[in-house]
């Protein structure tokens, strides 16, 4: 696909630090669940700078939607990001990623990381697929958590949150550890989904490996 300028329909704020931005979806765009493009900013000087963000939509839907963490304190694309409005142009470009769903299992997210699993999991439930898959989603701080009330809604109990730096009713307190796979995970002998950061992502596969995980049954993606 050749680089496209799609409107921005709607920008708001989704947490503290993430956008929500849904646009126009162009002719001839096609991708799956979990997947992302290449996305620059349609103003001087930015119209080079790009950056992948994934689809969260399904790719039935006749829009496009993006969760983007910011970071103010950058001056980068996602900074820019926070001065545009409705009616703004950004620019896609190709299609592309490494997380697809294989089957029944445990998404482990880390931060943004859980935006490729969002178009997953909403296209699991839209199909009638959910099953008993589960999602342990880390974060600092219960204002982090990208779509609470959504995956709440989506994944009732099987939706766990563990935040490192505060501690609140109803979420773990702490880091992901080895005894809090085993205690929270589907099961051991199904699919792991991991996204996040890269050392958080070589942590999970470090200790999913010392859990006796088979290696082809996890599927990772870094960001």
């Amino acid at each position: 696909m050749e680089k496209q300028p799609v409107k921005i329909k709607s920008i708001s704020h989704n947490t503290h630090d993430v956008l929500h931005i849904v646009t126009e979806k162009p002719n001839g765009i096609d991708f799956n669940p979990g997947q992302a493009t290449e996305i620059f900013i349609d103003k001087e000087g930015w119209k080079n700078e790009g950056r992948p963000f994934t689809f969260i939509c399904l790719p039935k839907e006749d829009y496009l939607e993006f969760m983007i963490k910011t970071y103010p304190s950058h001056e980068g694309v996602t900074n820019k990001l926070l001065d545009l409005k409705t009616g703004d142009k950004l620019i896609l470009n190709d299609v592309f990623g490494a997380i697809a769903y294989q089957g029944e299992g445990t998404f482990i997210a880390g931060g943004a990381g859980v935006t490729p699993f969002i178009s997953i999991i909403r296209h699991l439930r839209d199909t009638g697929k959910l099953g008993n898959n589960k999602l342990i989603f880390a974060n600092k701080s219960k204002k982090d958590i990208i779509l609470e009330k959504e995956f709440q809604e989506m994944l009732g109990e099987n939706f766990i949150n563990i935040l490192s730096e505060e501690e609140t009713e109803g979420h773990a307190h702490g880091h992901i550890s080895e005894d809090f796979i085993k205690k929270n995970a589907n099961s051991l002998d199904s699919n792991f989904y991991v996204c996040g950061p890269p050392p958080m992502v070589e942590a999970m596969e470090k200790q999913l490996n010392n859990l006796n995980v088979d290696k082809k049954k996890i599927v990772t993606e870094e960001y």
